[in-house]
């Protein structure tokens, strides 16, 4: 017996098994609701919140710093996952797979791209979400990007584009350029180690965890809307970037 194909169809099976449960759980307004929450895009008023609150506090150069460590967190995580873990594993989505086509829930169409591990969605959020953890050092802030973050990757699942597996596995890879991203930080401005550190009070603090609750609200509102006055939603997904 070839026990590690055993091994890796017994995980495949137990991924896919997790994944058809998930899926499974759906309704149209939340159709609606996990399109919304998946598009970075209709995260921007948190995102500018964040970058006010960190320019207000610190000034446009830290602000800077960190919109540059962000987006260095982006491309690692992006490019590992997109360019080099995704076709050399080339596991196909559930929204692709033969024999899972038929029963996969799909929202407009959507199936994403051909291959599906890593995930780069949970690569690039919880890379973003552990760095700025690092960064702000406040434990209530870290769980609400670990929250957002994970909110973010059960809607891939919800979608029927990613295994569970395919989003544990990058958020490693995320945490990982995260930490990387941080520790490289640290050493470049090693005269001053802690000149990358931001520090909040709990009042600001609280401000942005509302800024991410507020968002999140809006997002349920606008598919309240979408599920109960819009009969037809293709225009909305299109605009989003959910093409059939």
């Amino acid at each position: 017996m070839n026990y590690k194909l055993y091994i890796m169809e017994a995980l495949q099976q137990f991924d896919a098994g997790i994944f058809t449960t998930i899926n499974g759980w759906h309704a149209f307004y939340f159709d609606n609701f996990m399109a919304l929450v998946t598009v970075v895009a209709t995260w921007l008023p948190m995102i500018l919140m964040l970058l006010f609150m960190i320019y207000k506090k610190k000034g446009w150069r830290k602000m800077l710093a960190v919109l540059l460590a962000v987006a260095v967190v982006i491309l690692i995580a992006d490019q590992v996952s997109a360019s080099i873990i995704k076709p050399a594993v080339a596991r196909l989505r559930p929204s692709r797979n033969p024999d899972l086509q038929a029963t996969v829930h799909l929202v407009n169409g959507y199936n994403g791209g051909k291959f599906g591990f890593v995930s780069s969605h949970a690569a690039n959020c919880f890379g973003i979400a552990l760095l700025l953890a690092f960064l702000f050092k406040n434990r209530a802030f870290t769980w609400a990007m670990i929250a957002w973050a994970s909110l973010m990757c059960y809607s891939r699942i919800y979608l029927g584009v990613h295994y569970p597996g395919d989003i544990a596995c990058g958020a490693i890879l995320g945490v990982a350029a995260a930490a990387v991203v941080y520790h490289l930080m640290k050493w470049l401005s090693k005269k001053n180690a802690r000149w990358f550190d931001i520090s909040f009070t709990t009042g600001e603090t609280r401000q942005m965890i509302y800024a991410l609750l507020a968002n999140v609200v809006l997002l349920a509102l606008l598919a309240l809307i979408m599920t109960l006055f819009i009969e037809n939603n293709e225009t909305i997904y299109n605009i989003l970037g959910l093409f059939k």
